[in-house]
């Protein structure tokens, strides 16, 4: 098969790291034609541009790209992207994220080549102004002539899709996103170390989030139940995994509630380390209040770890209540507040829904489960055309 991907960033994120994976497979495994083609990675939340570099992989970078709404250079990341594809010539393409999966499925079809889309998260959601809201899905509304298939990381998504009037049911399928598994299965470096490295103690009880420090992915929930949380389990410390723009107005609420010496900030950590610090936590706490699955929920279960989420998109379809987890109110600070007191308490309880979660997952989550799933819908696509 010959088959251009595009993603609208390759920062460090749960979308870009399934795709690179996707991608990494299609050349490696299936020696498949592929090339990955996104915009610029801009910010700071990291690059995954090196890691697709040093795996040799064909990486394509488009200045014109952007992720911010701009009609004018909307138009102008339109004709790069036509660009691009009539100078690669695919089979197919296969659009990732939000603004490159609407403009890459335009310009695949207007050259007459077959399009998937993957939804890692919806395009429309908690969070947006109605202008936005309004606007994407109308965008999808249109996209979806465009696209042959779309792929979803769970089931939540298709039902967000179909009930919005995108597409008929009959034409996504659920493939959960790929990872390598024996990262989280057994750490490369020794907990106890890492712990003591982090200024952690022994009989400190950790309760971790790996996320951006960005909008949309919940912290302040966290922080704002870390008070009663304190109060409860005096030992109790929150490390936090990730960097981002939100990182300094964080940390300032934090002194005024006085927990500074109650958080670590354990700063940007390549996704192949993540696992290691999974393994310094007792408890897995995930607060976005917008995502399709996070990769996280299955990350800490196959590192047997009890996972805390809120009940949003997808994260009921890892974080079980009580087989491997335990599930919040989106935005419920006390009832987060209680979840994280109860299994902060509860050893035997953390350990249960830990080894659940690890027996439950570790295979179903294996990226060279969902790369051969992924050539399936491909030859499935081109077959029918």
């Amino acid at each position: 098969m010959r088959i251009a991907h595009i993603i609208t960033r390759l920062i460090i994120g749960g979308a870009q790291e399934n795709t690179l994976f996707n991608v990494d497979d299609q050349h490696h495994l299936f020696n498949d034609e592929v090339c990955l083609i996104t915009g610029p990675g801009l910010g700071p939340e990291g690059s995954l541009e090196p890691k697709a570099r040093e795996r040799g992989l064909d990486l394509r970078v488009l200045p014109e790209l952007r992720r911010s709404l701009n009609p004018l250079q909307d138009w102008s990341s339109l004709k790069a992207i036509r660009r691009a594809f009539a100078d690669y010539a695919p089979q197919l393409v296969h659009t990732h994220s939000s603004k490159a999966g609407i403009l890459g499925r335009l310009a695949a079809h207007q050259l007459g080549i077959p399009s998937v889309h993957t939804i890692h998260g919806a395009s429309f959601h908690y969070g947006q102004n109605v202008v936005a809201q309004t606007a994407y899905k109308w965008a999808e509304r249109r996209a979806a002539r465009w696209c042959q298939h779309y792929i979803t990381v769970c089931d939540a998504m298709i039902d967000q899709y179909v009930d919005a009037g995108i597409a008929s049911r009959d034409k996504f399928t659920t493939i959960y996103s790929g990872m390598d598994v024996d990262h989280f299965l057994i750490p490369r470096r020794d907990p106890v170390t890492l712990r003591a490295e982090l200024g952690l103690a022994p009989t400190d009880i950790v309760l971790g989030k790996v996320a951006r420090l960005f909008h949309l992915k919940g912290h302040e929930y966290l922080i704002e139940a870390a008070p009663q949380v304190v109060k409860a389990v005096p030992n109790v410390r929150f490390l936090l995994v990730g960097d981002g723009i939100l990182k300094a107005a964080f940390q300032v609420r934090i002194a005024e509630l006085g927990l500074t010496k109650h958080f670590v900030f354990a700063g940007l950590v390549a996704p192949e380390a993540v696992g290691e610090y999974l393994h310094v936590m007792d408890v897995v706490v995930h607060t976005s209040v917008w995502e399709g699955l996070a990769r996280v929920l299955p990350q800490g279960s196959i590192a047997g770890k009890p996972v805390i989420s809120f009940a949003i998109d997808g994260a009921p379809e890892v974080c079980i209540p009580h087989e491997t987890g335990l599930l919040v109110e989106p935005r419920n600070v006390p009832q987060l507040a209680d979840a994280m007191i109860r299994l902060a308490q509860n050893a035997a309880l953390r350990q249960r829904l830990g080894a659940t979660g690890k027996a439950r997952f570790t295979e179903q989550f294996r990226h060279q489960n969902m790369t051969r799933q992924i050539r399936e819908v491909y030859a499935k696509v081109l077959a029918d055309r």
